[in-house]
C-alpha cells in the first residue's frame, strides 16, 4: 500500500528504518512521485546498501564510471544480469568491479555519493509535491558492497539541500540541461575565450550534473556561475532524456515491449517533419508493424541505439546533422552494420543517389511518400528476409523432431 510522504515524514521514515518494527529491515523502500517516477532504496540488516531510480539512471551510471574508472569502456562490458536483479543492475556492476579490480575504496565512495544524490533528488521532489512510498520486505541484493550510515546520509542531504536553497537554486534541478538561447548577447558580454568555451559545452546535451563532472567542479558553484545568464534569458534549462543503458542490458527487452510483440519488426523514421513521421506511422502500423518516429536529429543516434529498430528511414536534409552523416555514424556501430537504411529526399538527382550509397545507405526514395513506395521497399529489404528466416527456423525445428 502506497502512503503519502512529506519532507518531515521522509526524514522520520529513514531514521526509523534501521529498526523497523523492532527488527533490522531487509528489503526495498520504494518512493514515487505523481508522474510515476520511482526511487528505490535497498536495505540489508537495517542499513542502506544501494539506491536506484529517478529520471536519469543511465546518465548517473556513466558519470560515476567516467569519474572513477575512466579507463573502462562500459559499452563493451558483458555481465549477466538475472531478471530478478535488473532493477539494481548498476549495483551488480559495481559489486563485480570491486571484486575484479580491488578498488573497494572507490566503490564505497560511489555508493555513498549515489545515495546522497538520490536523497537530494527526493528533497527537491518533496518541495514540489508530496510523494508516496511503500515497503517490500526481503527484496534486496544478496551481497552488500558496503552499508552506509543513514544518519550521515540524511545529514549530507540536509546540508546539500540547505546550501542549494540558500544559493537561490530551489526551483532548479541539477538534472536539467543548459542550452544557449541568445549567443549574440552572450558574445557582447564575455571575452572571446569564455564565449568559445561556453558555446562548446552549453548545448542542451548535458545536464548540470554531467557538466560539473566533465569540468571537474562541484555542481553548486557551477550552477551558480550560470545563474546570471539564466536570469537574463541568455541560457535556458531544459529537460533531456536519459542516455541508453549499457550494452549488457540491451539484449534483455530494452524497450519494455511485451515478449509476444518482440518478433514484430520495428521501423524507425528520423525526420524533422512531423507530417512525414505521421504519414509513415499510419502506413507502417496499418500493416501490423511497429513504428518509432524521431523528429530531433541531434537525439537520433542515442534513441536508435536504445530502441534498435530493424529498418530506418532517414531524411536527407535536417538541422544539426544530415542524412549522409547519420548513415555514416550508424554504419560504424556494429548493431547497425547490416540494418537497412533508406534515405528520404525531395531531390531526383542521380548524384544524391550515388552519394547515399557511399555513406552507407541501402536505398534512396523520393518524396512524397506513398504506401506503395514504403511497403515496396520494406518488402524488398526487410520483410522478405524475415520470412526467409522464419522458414529456415521452421525447417530446422522440423528436422529436429
Amino acid at each position: 500500500m502506497m502512503e503519502i510522504l512529506k519532507i518531515s515524514s521522509l526524514i522520520n521514515l529513514l531514521q526509523e528504518m534501521p529498526n523497523y518494527r523492532n527488527y533490522p529491515y531487509n528489503g526495498e523502500l520504494i518512493i514515487q512521485n505523481r508522474q510515476g517516477i520511482q526511487w528505490t532504496f535497498y536495505y540489508r540488516f537495517g542499513q542502506i546498501i544501494w539506491a536506484t531510480g529517478g529520471t536519469h539512471p543511465g546518465r548517473r551510471f556513466y558519470r560515476y564510471v567516467s569519474q572513477h574508472f575512466p579507463q573502462i569502456e562500459v559499452n563493451k562490458i558483458q555481465l549477466q544480469i538475472p531478471d530478478l536483479a535488473r532493477d539494481y543492475w548498476d549495483y551488480i556492476f559495481f559489486g563485480k568491479l570491486s571484486q575484479q579490480q580491488s578498488k573497494s575504496k572507490q566503490i564505497e565512495t560511489i555508493v555513498e555519493n549515489v545515495v546522497a544524490e538520490i536523497l537530494f533528488d527526493l528533497a527537491q521532489q518533496i518541495y514540489i509535491a508530496p510523494l508516496t512510498y511503500e515497503l517490500k520486505p526481503e527484496v534486496t541484493p544478496k551481497i552488500p558492497i558496503i552499508s552506509t550510515s543513514t544518519q550521515i546520509s540524511l545529514q549530507q542531504m540536509q546540508d546539500s539541500w540547505n546550501n542549494w536553497t540558500t544559493a537561490g537554486l530551489t526551483s532548479i534541478s541539477p538534472n536539467l540541461a543548459p542550452v544557449l538561447c541568445k549567443p549574440a548577447q552572450l558574445q557582447q558580454e564575455v571575452s572571446p575565450a569564455i564565449y568559445k568555451n561556453f558555446v562548446s559545452i552549453i548545448n542542451g546535451k548535458y545536464t548540470l550534473l554531467d557538466l560539473a563532472v566533465r569540468l571537474k567542479q562541484n555542481v553548486l558553484p557551477f550552477t551558480q556561475s550560470l545563474l546570471p545568464y539564466i536570469r537574463k534569458g541568455i541560457t535556458e534549462l531544459i529537460e533531456v532524456p536519459d542516455l541508453p543503458l549499457p550494452a549488457m542490458l540491451r539484449n534483455n527487452n530494452p524497450t519494455n515491449i511485451p515478449v509476444n510483440q518482440q518478433r514484430i519488426p520495428l521501423i524507425a523514421c528520423v525526420d524533422d517533419s512531423p507530417q512525414i513521421c505521421k504519414a509513415l506511422e499510419r502506413i507502417i502500423t496499418s500493416h501490423g508493424l511497429r513504428f518509432i518516429g524521431i523528429q530531433d536529429p541531434i537525439q537520433a543516434l542515442p534513441l536508435l541505439i536504445q530502441s534498435q529498430p530493424d529498418f530506418i528511414f532517414i531524411d536527407l536534409l535536417m538541422p544539426g546533422i544530415n542524412g549522409y552523416e547519420l548513415c555514416k555514424k550508424l554504419r560504424k556501430i556494429s548493431t547497425f552494420s547490416k540494418t537497412p537504411l533508406v534515405i528520404l529526399t525531395s531531390s531526383n538527382g542521380s548524384f544524391d543517389k550515388v552519394r547515399s550509397t557511399v555513406y552507407g545507405a541501402t536505398y534512396f526514395i523520393n518524396k512524397p511518400i506513398t504506401t506503395d513506395k514504403v511497403m515496396g521497399i520494406l518488402d524488398k529489404y526487410l520483410l522478405a528476409k524475415k520470412i526467409g528466416e522464419n522458414i529456415n527456423n521452421l525447417q530446422l525445428c522440423s528436422s529436429n523432431m
